[in-house]
């Protein structure tokens, strides 16, 4: 290998690794993820329906799946490749939370969770009455 090639070859490996080092950073300066104390307050206006709940199921397929995985567990496709594993929203701490809490998390996101503001608030909060089927019986 010629002087220009090692140089190559050093230089696009000190960026792999400042890459690396700065996503796993980034993971691990996230720390707990809470809602405000007004957003814990909130209600969901949304009525529970048979087709408030199939919306949601098309809303999840569409825009959660991917990352959260077929039962919630955090586990989609998509997951492997995040910095930060996805909510796991089978699990205590995520079923503890107020819907308010919930929706603000859906509606703002944090980190690789994106805000889905793009969705409207009542289908926002059909999502958060979806998550809550994923509750452990």
């Amino acid at each position: 290998m010629d002087r220009g090639g090692i140089r190559r070859w050093i230089v696009g490996g000190g960026a792999v690794a400042v890459f690396a080092l700065s996503v796993t950073a980034g993971s691990l300066a996230q720390g707990k993820w809470a809602a405000p104390e007004e957003a814990k307050k909130v209600k969901n206006p949304v009525a529970k329906s048979d087709k408030i709940m199939a919306s949601a199921k098309k809303l999840f397929e569409t825009n959660c799946l991917a990352c959260h995985g077929p039962k919630g567990l955090g586990d989609g496709v998509a997951a492997a490749a995040l910095p930060v594993k996805p909510a796991n929203w089978t699990a205590p701490d995520t079923q503890k939370q107020t819907d308010g809490e919930l929706f603000w998390k859906i509606t703002n996101g944090r980190g690789p969770m994106p805000p889905w503001k793009h969705l409207s608030d009542s289908e926002r909060w059909a999502l958060v009455h979806f998550i809550r089927t994923f509750a452990k019986k």
